[in-house]
């Protein structure tokens, strides 16, 4: 099934469906069953894994045209997590994050589009230490369904690539058998469950 429409469902002639209906409209991400997730090179070997654990953000989905769909995140770095003290406070200061000076981060999308199948793309400005860039996101629609509480939910999984240094996090320490410690490329990847707003 696609997010605006089901393969069995009565197509009418403006290409909506049943399903369309039911799932255009507004959404509040349920940061209690979403991840938003970072992967990062270390020491050229190894991966660390890491997470932001306060968020919040909305989505509008828009049946009829796919295009007019928007996302947007609001992401406290406070709340960044690796599963070490020590590392979370280096990426907390100075040397990466700043949270004192930046405490958030944002995504606002410019653009959305339909790429076939459960498969779609949006396009969106990423701010970062003040530097907004664009980034752009591949997306897999992972359904919808009313959990036990009749909340109507809708889930998605995403990942993009970025280069740290496009948003001036630019520490780094160089390693005596070449290379440096951590990647300027990171993987970031999401899995988002929101509810359609009453």
């Amino acid at each position: 099934m696609g997010i605006f429409g089901r393969k069995n469902d009565e197509t009418t002639a403006t290409g909506a469906t049943a399903d369309t209906a039911a799932l255009t409209g507004d959404y509040t991400i349920d940061p209690a069953h979403s991840t938003l997730g970072f992967v990062a090179r270390h020491a050229m070997v190894t991966n660390v894994k890491g997470s932001f654990q306060e968020f919040e953000g909305a989505l509008h989905l828009d049946g009829a045209d796919p295009s007019k769909s928007t996302a947007s995140l609001d992401i406290k770095m406070d709340s960044i997590t690796t599963g070490s003290p020590d590392r979370d406070g280096h990426l907390k200061s100075a040397d990466f994050f700043k949270i004192d000076e930046f405490p958030t981060m944002t995504f606002r999308s410019t653009e959305a589009e339909a790429l076939g199948g459960e498969d779609y793309r949006i396009t969106g400005d990423l701010t970062i230490l003040g530097v907004t860039r664009p980034v752009t996101i591949d997306l897999e629609f992972n359904g919808a369904a009313k959990d036990p509480f009749g909340n109507e939910r809708v889930g998605f999984e995403g990942k993009a690539e970025i280069k740290r240094s496009d948003w001036g996090v630019t520490w780094n320490a160089a390693l005596e058998t070449g290379g440096v410690l951590v990647s300027d490329k990171i993987k970031l990847n999401f899995d988002i469950s929101a509810i359609k707003n009453a």
